[in-house]
């Protein structure tokens, strides 16, 4: 399990936990990330991600995307 944001690019990965208070929780839940779901982290900037989930494409800062181990 590793936080999102060191997920190798180009590799399909399955989502295994979401982290952080509810607020944040729901906000990631809103843009389709779920436990069980899948995600693939399509090119990194510095901190911040662009990813893959559910077939649309996601830009996320470093903060969001260490809410998520996958």
């Amino acid at each position: 399990m590793l936080p999102l944001k060191l997920a190798e690019p180009g590799v399909e990965q399955t989502i295994v936990h979401i982290g952080g208070n509810a607020e944040v929780k729901k906000h990631l839940e809103d843009l389709g990330f779920h436990v069980g779901g899948t995600v693939m982290v399509i090119s990194r900037v510095g901190e911040n991600l662009i990813v893959n989930v559910k077939e649309t494409r996601i830009a996320l800062d470093g903060q969001l995307a260490s809410k998520i181990s996958v």
